[in-house]
């Protein structure tokens, strides 16, 4: 007998049936980004008992700009396998989008399965300028505004605005990091001093380490996910939004697009559990609190979030994953990730997942 489950009316039934991640560290520097995916791409099959070449379709997510070369995401194609030819595609973003575009491939009928990994190596070089071309090119990015400046603006509207303090942003970074020591795969977990300000007003604490990592998902729809996972966390709403790309166009201390993502994901049509929210900076998760409405009975970020691991271009993919994770467990009945890219919250991805009635 088939579970029901509240419906968006999607064409079809798509859920996450597996979950892999790699240990995030600090340098892996005696890693290619093809030996960092692999074994994230091999447990991942193997939960699901899944060979490559029965995955209908494969998408990736990853940044030339931290590789440093064009089309880097062909060599990871060798840790897939790509031969005899799959239907193939990639994202230059994180691996949230990737999700985004199979959970579409799904829909259409085209696959059943679909495998979707993205993967970052942020310390062969100065993160904190290389992500200041995501800017603006005429008016921002001449200027050498680095992310972690960006985000001390956006913390200091916020305290402006008195919507949070330097204390409250302590404790949001402190238990993140006390939740991370449940997390095997965490790169910093347990008690971490605050330290010095990077950036008055954001401290050490506030700001998420700079490390590399792996992330893979396996989709499934309708029966298949059923056959293929005891437990699978359907997809039942998701969606994705843009903010100006102007800072100064854009309230900081709010945002608008992850609130109609939500809208359109359908968060708001019955509570969740559980939250796992891309907030690479603490003041970040006080705005993303305030738009996807999140109360106290809400447990936000169990795995410890990006201020543990934050992996460029796979945060996001490992959201979702850790939220269908507790799915699977039976941790969560209904929970919501969120993903985002660019600088303060610009482009942010809700999806809710739920498991099948106990």
């Amino acid at each position: 007998m088939t579970a029901t489950r509240p419906s968006r009316d999607h064409a079809r039934e798509v859920a996450v049936v597996a979950f892999a991640q790699s240990d995030h560290r600090r340098r892996t520097d005696e890693l290619s980004e093809v030996e960092m995916v692999m074994p994230v791409l091999h447990q991942v099959l193997a939960a699901t008992g899944l060979k490559a070449g029965e995955i209908g379709f494969t998408c990736s997510g990853s940044s030339d700009y931290l590789a440093g070369r064009a089309f880097s995401f062909t060599m990871t194609l060798d840790g897939v396998g790509a031969w005899p030819p799959i239907s193939e595609s990639h994202v230059e973003m994180d691996g949230a989008w990737a999700l985004y575009e199979a959970w579409v491939k799904l829909q259409t009928g085209e696959a059943d399965t679909a495998l979707v990994y993205s993967y970052g190596k942020s310390s062969p070089g100065p993160l904190r300028d290389v992500l200041t071309r995501q800017l603006d090119p005429y008016y921002l990015a001449p200027l050498w505004p680095d992310s972690v400046a960006l985000a001390a603006l956006q913390a200091q509207a916020l305290i402006d605005a008195g919507d949070t303090d330097e204390a409250a942003l302590a404790a949001i970074g402190a238990r993140s990091r006390a939740a991370a020591t449940a997390n095997p795969h965490a790169q910093l977990s347990g008690t971490v001093p605050q330290g010095d300000y990077q950036v008055r007003p954001l401290r050490t604490g506030d700001c998420p380490p700079i490390g590399d990592g792996a992330a893979a998902v396996v989709l499934a729809a309708g029966d298949t996910a059923r056959r293929l996972c005891p437990r699978p966390a359907w997809i039942t709403g998701i969606d994705h939004r843009i903010e100006a790309h102007g800072l100064g166009l854009r309230d900081l201390t709010d945002s608008p697009s992850t609130r109609t993502a939500a809208e359109h994901a359908g968060l708001f049509d019955a509570p969740v559990d559980t939250a796992e929210l891309h907030a690479p900076f603490s003041a970040q998760e006080v705005v993303l609190r305030k738009a996807l409405r999140l109360d106290g009975t809400v447990t936000v970020n169990p795995s410890g979030g990006t201020l543990a691991a934050n992996p460029l271009m796979a945060a996001g993919l490992v959201r979702i994953g850790e939220a269908a994770a507790r799915v699977h467990r039976g941790e969560s009945d209904r929970a919501v990730a969120h993903a985002t890219s660019g600088p303060c919250l610009q482009q942010n991805l809700v999806a809710v997942l739920e498991g099948d009635p106990r």
